[in-house]
């Protein structure tokens, strides 16, 4: 178990010896109360940390506005000033994803890949947006790329926003994924977009 702040360490360690002492009064009870008082004790043992963690959460507070967030992704397709002025505002945008219908989610960091927008995509890795293998590829990160598809064949068949393939996202990234481009060929992959 790990903690996260003194604080619940301290509750822990109350817990914990409050547990002993009770354990050491019980010892001169008779055996059959003996046996319901630590099976009570210990059912609160396991208890006890969910109840701690459950005080600690935090409320997450209002959905992000969905026009900024359309905005947003909308944004990161070609508009780094944009971008930037809107997690000025907003910084977990950073984070927030767009459903154009029909499932086709798209996060501003994905639209920068798929149209081929390298700026756009490592400000956005450089502030910690979750990345996915299609940016990579775009972005020509050979060695990661090739060792997950190694690892799982299958998902070379899996699509992007739109749609948009692994080969259209190692056409838009230029020179830097041309090793990505013909590993891609190589496999087979033809398509460059297809439907979801």
């Amino acid at each position: 178990m790990t903690w996260n702040t003194g604080a619940r360490k301290d509750e822990w360690y109350r817990l914990v010896l409050l547990l002993f002492g009770t354990l050491k009064k019980l010892f001169v009870m008779n055996r059959k109360k003996f046996l319901q008082k630590v099976a009570i004790g210990t059912g609160g043992i396991i208890v006890a940390p969910y109840f701690i963690s459950a005080q600690n959460k935090t409320p997450k507070g209002d959905p992000l506005p969905a026009d900024k967030v359309k905005e947003f992704v909308g944004a990161g397709h070609n508009n780094l000033a944009r971008v930037k002025e809107l997690l000025a505002e907003l910084p977990t945008l950073l984070y927030s994803t767009w459903d154009w219908g029909g499932g086709d989610f798209e996060t501003a960091l994905e639209g920068a890949g798929h149209v081929g927008n390298k700026e756009i995509a490592n400000h956005l890795i450089g502030l910690g947006a979750r990345t996915n293998l299609f940016v990579l590829t775009m972005l020509g990160k050979t060695t990661i790329v090739k060792s997950y598809l190694e690892a799982f064949p299958e998902y070379l068949k899996a699509r992007g926003p739109h749609g948009f393939t692994f080969l259209h996202h190692a056409q838009r990234g230029g020179e830097e994924a041309k090793e990505l481009l013909e590993y891609f060929e190589s496999k087979g992959l033809k398509e460059t977009k297809s439907t979801l």
